[in-house]
């Protein structure tokens, strides 16, 4: 599974975690994360995120 680092805040999504907190189940890849999801950090849309290398 990959992680998708913010390029604003660093904040990472992993879809092995998932962010069951905001109906995002664990194993869900970033594919179908839904497009108006914002950063939890700083609010940021998906846009701003990129494939993490350090996984």
């Amino acid at each position: 599974m990959a992680r998708w680092r913010c390029e604003v805040c660093d904040y990472v999504y992993d879809e092995a975690e998932g962010l069951p907190e905001e109906g995002i189940a664990p194993g869900t890849p970033w594919s179908l994360v839904p497009e108006d999801w914002l950063c939890p950090d700083c609010g940021v849309s998906k846009a701003s995120f990129v494939l993490d290398d350090e996984t």
